[in-house]
C-alpha cells in the first residue's frame, strides 16, 4: 500500500534523479528516510565519481549511515526511483533496511521482484518489505527520456 509519505519521500527521490540527469549520470535517486526523516540522499554518480559501485541506493545508504552514526539501519525505509539492481539489494540486506518503496521496475537488472527477489525470498537473513509502483509513470519517463536522448547523440 502506498502512502502519502511515501509519495512525498519518493518526490524527494526524483529531485534526486534530476540532479543526477543534469550531471549526466543516468537518473536515478534515492532518499533514506528515518523516524519520519530524510538521513540520507544520493544519485546515480559512477562516472563523476570513477566508481561502479556508486548508485543512488548506495550513496543514500552511506549518507545515512554517517548520520545516524550506525552501519545497521533497522528502522530506516528506502525510496528509489528504480527498482535496484542486486549489488544495492545486498547492501540494503547488510545495512538492515527495513523497506524499500521504488517507481519503475527494471526488466533487466531488477532485483526485487523483475529479475531476482533477492530481499524478499527467503534465502538470506534478512527480508525487505517491498512497495513497487510509487509514482511508477514519472519515474519511467524520467528514465526513457535520458535513453532516448543518448541514442539520439550515438
Amino acid at each position: 500500500m502506498i502512502s502519502e509519505n511515501d509519495l512525498k519521500f519518493m518526490a524527494f527521490a526524483l529531485e534526486e534523479a534530476r540532479r543526477g540527469l543534469e550531471r549526466g549520470e543516468v537518473p536515478v535517486g534515492a532518499i533514506a528516510v528515518a523516524g519520519g526523516i530524510v538521513v540520507g540522499r544520493g544519485h546515480n554518480r559512477p562516472i563523476a565519481l570513477s566508481d561502479p559501485t556508486a548508485h543512488a541506493e548506495i550513496v543514500a545508504i552511506r549518507e545515512a549511515a554517517r548520520t545516524l552514526g550506525a552501519y545497521r539501519l533497522n528502522e530506516a525505509a528506502l525510496y528509489v526511483t528504480l527498482e535496484p539492481c542486486v549489488m544495492c539489494v545486498g547492501a540494503m540486506v547488510n545495512a538492515r533496511i527495513a523497506r524499500l518503496v521504488y517507481g519503475a521496475r527494471d526488466e533487466k537488472a531488477g532485483a526485487l521482484g523483475s529479475v531476482y527477489d533477492i530481499g524478499r525470498d527467503g534465502v538470506l537473513n534478512h527480508r525487505i518489505e517491498v512497495v513497487p509502483g510509487a509514482m511508477e509513470a514519472e519515474c519511467a519517463e524520467l528514465l526513457r527520456e535520458f535513453f532516448q536522448a543518448k541514442r539520439r547523440q550515438a
